[in-house]
């Protein structure tokens, strides 16, 4: 007995001396913005700024958002918050985000996404690429994004609208209402496998898709995985030397499998597509289609990563997107109207049929998609890391190397100064006119610079011929089923609803 209490009182003590140590630690760190001499939100131990995101009170997009309205309230040009005990800086004004992003690149070439390529070789892709090789990838693929091949892919594409409206017709006949992400996640899931793999991948017809089910189980994430990945992105060093992993295997082998079968089916029938696929399988074989060549061939696991972030960016953030699009439409039956009218003007210049450029003379679908992206846009913040010391312009501040900086996406967007009423949704905001009255920075759905989104042709392509195919056949309203007003899913990055949209739909 005198033992046992011996040793729980030796426990105790241990517990308390690394407290303190901690605790000390974390304040010590929570002063570098001071001795930085750059005003910050004051921060608690031990989350820093971002407690509610990390303990899945709220979504983080949302949370770097209610920052950067809080040092906008204070008229800050920029500030300093804490990621845990990592420093983060956030610009406010738009001058610095247009520095950081574009002007000044140099200094902010690379991102601060965790990579670990031995564990995840899925996850070293263009988005988490830094330096020479993601220059060198961004090289070789760009000429798959042109305006030329989104022509020559659009058939296939447009293809896919046949099962969209087949279920959707389906759907309404049994009076059902319409989880919309899901119906458009299984269309831009189709479409991404026939455009980029060349494969049928039945979304619709098979209920439990396999690739449907991995797709989902990337976005899907519990509180001890953020915590994980959190922890990751803070201390790379740390989680590099212990060889963590952050995506799960069963993911990893699935995706490598499938581009390894498509390959080998490819290479032994001497067969070729107009599609993502074969630029890489190209590439892996040495052959490289405009741009500059580093010279160096693509690896199996360097193929598959190239698939992976084009397969995930491209099924996730275009049906986000479209989901968004027709809930507000569906708010607002005027704007409906008005751009439902359009679509049907336009396609009867195109004898009825959504075409490639039928879809490009759609000038009000162009608005409301670029209001979607202002409201509700998928990815709501990026981060860039400091790869030199950099001296902010006019400001008594050297951004340290190793530095984060957070370009706070939904906050700019929700910024009153260049959107008035930021919370009514209103297309007129992006008529010519009203674009070139505000600063070319304040809308950045899918980023700027030279890291702009590499995909946003293909993206805006299918998001166009989706919501044309549904608004010519069908009128929505929204379903009580869903939780108004909307509440942005903790758990996930790209912005979702808590509940899902449900959408009535009634056919014209």
């Amino acid at each position: 007995m005198i033992v046992s209490d011996s040793l729980t009182g030796d426990l105790i003590g241990v517990t308390l001396a690394l407290s303190i140590v901690l605790i000390t630690y974390c304040k010590w760190t929570h002063q570098y913005w001071k001795r930085q001499n750059l005003q910050f939100l004051e921060p608690t131990i031990p989350f820093g700024n971002v407690g509610d995101s990390i303990r899945g009170k709220e979504n983080l997009g949302v949370t770097f958002k209610r920052l950067y309205g809080q040092m906008k309230a204070k008229g800050w040009k920029h500030g300093g918050i804490y990621v845990l005990t990592s420093p983060n800086y956030i610009p406010v004004n738009l001058d610095y985000v247009k520095n950081i992003m574009a002007k000044d690149f140099q200094y902010f070439v690379d991102r601060t996404n965790y990579l670990n390529e031995k564990e995840d070789p899925l996850n070293a892709h263009l988005v988490n690429l830094g330096g020479t090789k993601w220059r060198n990838m961004r090289t070789k693929l760009t000429p798959t994004f042109t305006s030329g091949k989104m022509k020559m892919m659009f058939q296939t594409l447009a293809d896919c609208q046949v099962n969209l409206l087949k279920k959707v017709d389906e759907e309404c006949a049994m009076k059902k209402p319409l989880d919309i992400k899901e119906l458009l996640a299984c269309f831009t899931t189709d479409i991404i496998g026939s455009c980029a793999f060349g494969l049928d991948f039945n979304s619709f017809e098979q209920e439990n898709s396999p690739f449907r089910l991995y797709g989902k189980k990337v976005f899907t994430t519990t509180r001890l995985q953020r915590l994980k990945k959190t922890l990751c992105m803070n201390f790379p060093e740390l989680a590099l030397y212990f060889n963590i992993s952050t995506q799960p295997k069963d993911i990893t082998d699935f995706f490598i499998n499938v581009v390894k079968d498509t390959i080998d089916h490819r290479e032994k029938k001497n067969y070729t597509r107009n599609d993502f696929m074969q630029l890489l399988i190209d590439m892996k074989n040495g052959k490289q289609e405009g741009g500059v060549s580093d010279g160096k061939s693509l690896t199996l696991e360097e193929v598959a990563a190239q698939s992976f972030v084009f397969f995930l960016a491209g099924f996730e953030t275009s049906s986000t997107l479209m989901t968004f699009a027709l809930y507000e439409l569906a708010r607002h039956p005027d704007i409906q109207e008005k751009v439902r009218s359009e679509v049907e003007t336009v396609l009867a210049k195109y004898d009825g049929k959504v075409s490639y450029d039928a879809i490009q003379d759609m000038k009000y679908m162009n608005q409301v998609i670029d209001e979607t992206f202002r409201m509700h846009p998928p990815v709501p913040a990026v981060n860039r890391k400091c790869v030199k010391d950099y001296k902010v312009p006019d400001e008594d501040l050297v951004i340290q190397k190793g530095t984060t900086v957070i370009i706070p996406i939904l906050g700019i967007h929700y910024d009153a100064e260049y959107y008035p009423e930021p919370e009514k949704f209103d297309p007129d905001r992006f008529s010519d006119e009203n674009k070139k009255a505000r600063h070319t920075y304040s809308h950045l759905p899918f980023g700027e610079g030279p890291r702009i989104c590499i995909g946003m042709r293909f993206g805006l392509m299918q998001s166009k011929v989706g919501l044309s195919c549904l608004l010519k056949n069908y009128r929505f309203t929204v379903n009580r089923k869903t939780q108004e007003p909307l509440k942005m899913q903790p758990d996930e990055f790209i912005l979702s609803a808590v509940g899902e949209i449900w959408l009535d739909a009634q056919k014209i």
